[in-house]
């Protein structure tokens, strides 16, 4: 059976992931409640795991829905969530909803990324930001990593690019460490070569959360509060991996 990662069996792949979370087998086996030398056996294939202990042990590795259903294929076994594109009629509600979210926002520029950071859907005060932006670089798809870094995009804007710089690169490297993904790989490397920040990845712990950023617009500086959220309890692949990225316009305009 051919899958996205490839002919390798599961219990590989369980060890992959075993050694991205860095845990011994015994970290996994006393977290996971099963034995030692059962989880051995799984790993290398001297035992074949039911499917409810891939999502067993997928869920205490914490390993995402879309990675779940690779290694679910890999043992010959159907996906436990659905992977549906966002023009299914099964995916109205959740376009519904982002709709709502992103009239609701408004002034406040916000944006819906996936899991690549290619922009999905925005507000009008967000595409506003496009005309700040080189042609070439508004896809589709418009890649929000690129438009943002690129010289010819809005870090020529940004007054604290350095800050905004590092702390996207430590997304990049947050979200490459739980996914594995080699585009989120090829990504990150394209970010790390459009920056020279001095400011240290590391200094933002909580990277997911927040940030401040400025930006210079028309000769005013303008500054947000960038707020981060998802659907965490999405039981489709792409709603889990979709941000929604809030720019709260905090600017303060006393004289």
């Amino acid at each position: 059976m051919t899958t996205r990662t490839g002919q390798r069996g599961v219990g590989p792949l369980l060890r992959d992931w075993r050694g991205r979370r860095r845990m011994s087998q015994l970290d996994l086996a006393t977290s996971a409640e099963v034995s030692t030398r059962h989880l051995s056996y799984v790993e290398t294939g001297r035992s074949t795991p039911s499917r409810e202990l891939i999502i067993h042990l997928a869920t205490h590795l914490d390993v995402p829905h879309r990675e779940q259903n690779d290694l679910l294929l890999a043992a010959g076994y159907a996906p436990a969530y659905s992977e549906l594109g966002l023009t299914s009629p099964t995916m109205r509600p959740v376009v519904a909803t982002l709709e709502s979210m992103l009239e609701a926002m408004e002034p406040n520029p916000t944006l819906v990324m996936d899991r690549h950071w290619n922009l999905v859907m925005a507000n009008e005060s967000a595409f506003a930001w496009t005309r700040l932006v080189a042609p070439e670089l508004l896809g589709p798809p418009l890649n929000v990593i690129r438009m943002t870094l690129h010289p010819d995009g809005l870090a020529s804007a940004i007054d604290d690019l350095d800050e905004v710089a590092a702390h996207l690169v430590h997304r990049l490297r947050r979200q490459l460490g739980v996914t594995g993904d080699p585009v989120i790989a090829d990504l990150l490397a394209e970010a790390e070569s459009l920056v020279t920040t001095t400011v240290d990845p590391v200094d933002f712990p909580n990277a997911d959360a927040a940030i401040e950023v400025r930006l210079t617009v028309d000769g005013e500086v303008r500054q947000y509060l960038s707020v981060v959220s998802t659907f965490g309890t999405a039981l489709d692949v792409t709603a889990s991996e979709l941000v929604i990225e809030t720019f709260f316009d905090v600017t303060d305009r006393r004289t």
